[in-house]
């Protein structure tokens, strides 16, 4: 298994986007910001890397939801098998509205 994953491919495995397309459009608009070893940044190059143990934090609607990377998957399976990919670790509200 590798040791890292293009950051929108990750995304899309995870089924928080429906296409790997809306999700380097997600990322290159919006950012997305990614927290490793305690250091945080804004990533808005799709190609970014991801490792097991990054935080992703990334706002969807009302919220903004936080993400430890446990698994890369090798597919976009299921949502059962997605899930696995992911430990969500809190919600917060962004404010907008």
């Amino acid at each position: 298994m590798s040791e890292d994953v293009r950051l929108d491919v990750w995304l899309w495995r995870a089924r928080f986007f429906k296409t790997r397309s809306l999700s380097s459009g997600f990322i290159s608009r919006r950012g997305v910001r990614v927290t490793r070893d305690g250091v945080t940044r804004k990533l808005n190059k799709p190609a970014s890397r991801l490792a097991v143990g990054d935080v992703v934090s990334l706002p969807l609607g009302a919220q903004i939801i936080e993400l430890r990377v446990v698994d890369f998957g090798t597919r976009r399976g299921p949502a059962s098998e997605a899930q696995q990919l992911y430990e969500r670790l809190e919600a917060r509200d962004t404010g907008d509205g």
